[in-house]
């Protein structure tokens, strides 16, 4: 299969390099210059996962054009925030029939959309036209060949199997989806709960707080999601729970959770934000806890966790706050 990558930070090159180990014919589309020459020169990505060789199948472009010219599918690996202009540029290049597989996780502050909303309002495809492709895996694990598993979400039952065929392999097993909205929601909202477990490892609150953190962290996530059209059992799977626990419980790859832990620290967020890397979780969580609530939803951690990034609230008087709520059986919502 020819498959275009959108998109050269760590998950993009790891999928790229994962997609050419499957058989697929790969290039990547590059916004800055120093990748596409680091690449054209050594093979490798001077400033994402650069101590990876990028295999010699594998094409970079600086051009949208060429890259995506007779591809098959088009994967998405662009921060949600920016992601809507690039969709706009690429909408005349995309060829006809081409699927857009969106490894995208957040939400868009401006419209509280999620990747597959925006798509179909910028590009025009169609619903089944759309996967979102979500779960735990770390892009340096992916990149390094180790096990993993991961989700694709969408609405035309050939096509999934047809990308899980194209895009498995013995060391990165695809299970396949129909809840698109749960996928998306679960693979968002769990970075806002891993900032918060990084604000707990920063303040050294100990296993037991973090514990607590993501078996509540996990069932607030599933209450906003399953208000906005996902399913319950969605966020059990590897979307939901099992990308909550990599980046929560085992982060020490987690940009997210990095966040968390710098602020628990008392380092300032502009500070922390000042590099290359994306921590989506941040602009999600104000989206995050605007849809709570407007669609009032209790979103506790979500509310403490905006606090924290918006400098309204010290975090370790967040939990304080998070501690002393009101009593409640634990399966109320």
């Amino acid at each position: 299969m020819n498959v275009a990558v959108i998109g050269a930070g760590s998950w993009g090159t790891a999928l790229a390099i994962h997609l050419q180990r499957a058989g697929c014919a790969v290039r990547i589309w590059a916004r800055e210059a120093e990748i596409v020459a680091g690449v054209a020169a050594r093979r490798r990505n001077p400033l994402f996962l650069s101590d990876f060789e990028l295999p010699d199948g594998i094409v970079v472009s600086g051009d949208l054009a060429p890259s995506v010219a007779d591809a098959e599918a088009v994967v998405f690996v662009v921060p949600v925030q920016f992601a809507r202009a690039l969709l706009r540029e690429l909408k005349p290049l995309l060829p006809p029939g081409a699927p857009l597989i969106s490894a995208s996780k957040g939400i868009e502050i401006a419209s509280l959309q999620r990747m597959d909303e925006i798509v179909r309002a910028e590009l025009g495809l169609p619903a089944r036209g759309f996967v979102a492709l979500s779960g735990p895996s770390f892009a340096r694990e992916v990149a390094a060949g180790y096990p993993t598993a991961a989700v694709l979400a969408g609405r035309d039952a050939a096509l999934l199997r047809r990308l899980q065929a194209a895009f498995s392999t013995s060391a990165f097993r695809f299970y396949s989806s129909t809840d698109v909205a749960g996928a998306e929601l679960a693979g968002a909202l769990k970075n806002v709960v891993a900032i918060g477990a990084g604000v707990a490892e920063g303040l050294g609150l100990g296993q037991n707080a973090l514990a607590a953190l993501l078996t509540r962290g996990l069932h607030e996530i599933a209450r906003l999601g399953v208000r906005l059209g996902g399913r319950e059992e969605t966020f059990r799977g590897l979307a939901g729970m099992g990308d909550l626990v990599l980046t929560c419980a085992a982060g020490s790859l987690s940009r997210n959770r990095a966040v968390g832990e710098r602020l628990g620290r008392g380092e300032k967020l502009e500070a922390i934000l000042a590099g290359r890397e994306v921590a989506e979780g941040v602009p999600t969580t104000r989206a995050a806890a605007e849809l709570a609530r407007r669609h009032k939803v209790e979103m506790p951690i979500t509310f403490a966790v905006e606090a924290i990034l918006a400098g309204a609230l010290p975090p370790r008087d967040a939990v304080t706050a998070l501690m002393t709520r009101e009593l409640k059986d634990e399966a109320s919502l």
